[in-house]
């Protein structure tokens, strides 16, 4: 993450000491980071994969309602703190990389500049009981 914002660097290291699955996108919505307890729901491992591309990380991880419909890109929470820079919180089902299919809730928030520019979003997620 050398070439990025002192604020993505520092938020990366502070994903790497949370017990909170945290994924932390770029401002396109290419995944930058995505940390330990992540990589357990998510059926991947950071070090394996490294950085991902949006059309990457939509190959490997898919997003759904409870009928297995695809959750459109732009309603999804990390989408919404890119595109509006604002948080967003739903309820989802997640298709890991593994094949392991959970319910999940998602928070994400929009990570900016102090100057107001766009740095990226930081998503938070955990497993729902599925109900």
């Amino acid at each position: 993450m050398a070439q990025h914002a002192v604020e993505l660097i520092l938020t990366r290291q502070l994903a790497s000491c949370l017990s909170v699955p945290i994924v932390l996108f770029g401002p396109t919505g290419d995944v930058l980071f995505y940390n330990e307890p992540a990589e357990a729901l998510l059926g991947m491992r950071f070090q394996e994969t490294g950085p991902l591309t949006l059309v990457e990380s939509d190959r490997r991880v898919r997003l759904t309602d409870e009928r297995g419909a695809e959750i459109p890109r732009a309603a999804r929470p990390s989408a919404i703190a890119l595109g509006q820079q604002r948080p967003a919180h739903s309820q989802m089902w997640m298709t890991a990389a593994d094949g392991t299919r959970r319910a999940v809730e998602v928070t994400a928030f929009p990570l900016l500049a102090e100057a107001g520019g766009l740095l990226g979003a930081a998503v938070m997620f955990w497993e729902r009981d599925g109900r």
